[in-house]
């Protein structure tokens, strides 16, 4: 469905809105508008990473925004994210997405039709900044679920299984931190080097502090992870430990009640009259000499 959002005559460039376009559509546009085929291919690929390039008459970026329903278990880019391609020439700025997307009728409220986008390019500026901002609630979502893990690795019982939950938050904060690296390249070409204005350094400023929280998260969860390993090998190393002082006070006993067990014929303090009370003795000595030996060495 392609929509015109704004038109030369309003707001001095055309901005051409275009969701869910089958193939025949998208390279009618590029015919009218003399768009690069690859450009053309590119927007048409689903699961493309962001970039940004120069082409002949016109820019051409690939955006990745947070996708509005995420299933709890999602852990791929499609899944996590949707893309938005964007073409800008002289006086047009054309959107590509397969979703509805909300930021585009909050821009063209809140920005072109309060006069802060005169250009084409600050149009792009706005709608690059939307889709790092896309990112600021599910930084919110995963830093609570990261808080709750910590919770049950530190503070409560570790018999839930969260092995599971950790997997998944630590794929969906790598596919973001992927996202938001090969986002670096747009954002270097909106604001390059003693080349930016303010507001071209505030999307930035916005593209640094993503990048700061989820890196902290992405470290956050190994660490985390790794915590969680070692928590349980330890437990697994208390249980064979406990196992062990059994074993090694039960092994004696068992020897002692073997031989007695074994009903030789010639075994005269079977039938002495203090033999039984002896064996008990001798087993009861044995415990004994186990437990101070262990309280010597410090295991137990």
């Amino acid at each position: 469905m392609e929509k015109q959002i704004t038109t030369v005559k309003d707001s001095g460039y055309d901005w051409i809105d275009v969701i869910d376009p089958s193939e025949e559509e998208m390279n009618a546009l590029g015919e009218k508008y003399k768009l690069h085929p690859a450009s053309i291919r590119d927007a048409m690929e689903t699961d493309h990473l962001p970039k940004f390039e120069h082409l002949r008459g016109h820019l051409f970026a690939i955006l990745r925004v947070y996708s509005g329903s995420v299933d709890a278990e999602a852990d791929s880019l499609p899944e996590l994210t949707d893309k938005v391609s964007v073409f800008v020439a002289d006086k047009v700025i054309i959107t590509v997405h397969r979703k509805e997307w909300d930021a585009i009728d909050r821009i063209l409220k809140d920005n072109v039709e309060e006069g802060e986008c005169s250009v084409e390019k600050q149009v792009f500026n706005e709608i690059t900044k939307a889709a790092m901002r896309s990112y600021d609630e599910p930084a919110h979502k995963l830093t609570r679920t990261l808080e709750h893990y910590e919770n049950q690795v530190f503070l409560k019982d570790r018999k839930a299984p969260i092995i599971k939950g950790l997997y998944f938050l630590k794929r969906k904060v790598d596919v973001i931190l992927r996202v938001l690296m090969l986002s670096y390249d747009i954002i270097d070409n909106i604001d390059p080097e003693g080349k930016g204005d303010e507001n071209t350094r505030d999307i930035r400023d916005l593209y640094v502090k993503q990048q700061t929280i989820y890196d902290a998260m992405a470290s956050n969860t190994n660490h985390l992870l790794n915590i969680y390993f070692n928590v349980s090998a330890q437990k697994t190393n208390d249980i064979i430990r406990v196992l062990t002082i059994f074993s090694v006070f039960f092994l004696p006993l068992t020897f002692i009640v073997g031989v007695y067990g074994m009903n030789f014929k010639f075994m005269p303090e079977l039938t002495w009259r203090y033999g039984y009370p002896l064996a008990i003795l001798l087993m009861v000595g044995v415990v004994v000499a186990i437990w101070i030996w262990f309280k010597r060495k410090k295991w137990l």
